[in-house]
């Protein structure tokens, strides 16, 4: 596979992790395209991307960290990346670095301390800090709109097991509509394909059309949606799911405060 092949491949990923990590799709874009254009400045930093993700990603994180604090974030654009910005200096950025790569990115503890010029030991002490700092939010309530029985169970246990609630529960659009006009909740987990055919993300935009929460998805084609044509969502995973993965994903949404996709 050629190299630009190999950079393809990955960039939804790296998409997804820069809008994480930055809070807005505008400026995770932004940060991920001047990584692109240093890379096509330096042939010797482009040859060393051949090495697959974690070349790719600690290329990344090396623009990242040249820009400090909430300068990191741009210019705020809307109420969600206004809400990130306001957030960003209370976390260590290493530490949500190390949280998301090792969680949202599924990078092992050696990888993400290869991408972040760390020791493996710095690495698990900065995932247990950012977890705990982020833990500290405050609990909330959670709709959950999946159409597999089990995965809505499983998502369930997950929601009540880090101190919240779970507002209700749907398997299509309409049963998701109901259900937050019942009881608004305070985060929204979606899946995209739904039981009857509907749409998950028809769903949510309803649900937002009269309120404002974190929305996180779940999907099992997640490069459908990081396309760059449209605006995406901030908080993507992909299924199968590791529980640790949309644990890091809740704590990330309800840490920024996220609303609409920008």
């Amino acid at each position: 596979m050629s190299l630009g092949s190999q950079i393809a491949a990955n960039l939804p990923f790296l998409r997804r992790y820069a809008r994480a990590l930055t809070g807005s799709q505008v400026s995770g874009d932004a940060f991920v395209r001047e990584m692109l254009e240093a890379v096509l400045a330096d042939d010797t930093l482009k040859a060393s991307l051949a090495g697959g993700r974690v070349p790719l990603y600690r290329a990344f994180s090396k623009v990242w960290g040249s820009v400090s604090g909430a300068a990191a974030t741009g210019t705020a654009t809307s109420e969600h990346e206004i809400g990130a910005q306001a957030r960003l200096g209370t976390i260590t950025p290493p530490a949500r670095q190390a949280l998301l790569l090792t969680t949202l990115e599924d990078f092992t503890v050696a990888e993400t301390a290869a991408i972040l010029d760390r020791t493996p030991e710095d690495i698990s002490q900065m995932v247990a800090s950012a977890i705990a700092e982020i833990e500290r939010e405050q609990a909330t309530s959670v709709l959950i709109i999946e159409d597999e029985p089990l995965i809505a169970m499983q998502l369930e246990d997950l929601v009540i097991s880090l101190g919240h609630t779970v507002s209700g529960t749907a398997a299509t659009r309409t049963q998701a509509r109901a259900a937050a006009a019942e009881a608004m909740p305070g985060l929204v987990l979606a899946d995209i394909q739904l039981a009857d055919g509907s749409s998950g993300l028809d769903a949510v935009d309803d649900i937002l059309s009269v309120g404002t929460m974190p929305v996180i998805f779940i999907t099992a084609y997640p490069e459908r949606l990081l396309t760059g044509d449209k605006p995406e969502p901030t908080y993507l995973v992909t299924k199968p799911f590791q529980e640790a993965t949309v644990r890091a994903a809740i704590s990330q949404a309800l840490f920024f405060g996220s609303t609409k996709p920008l």
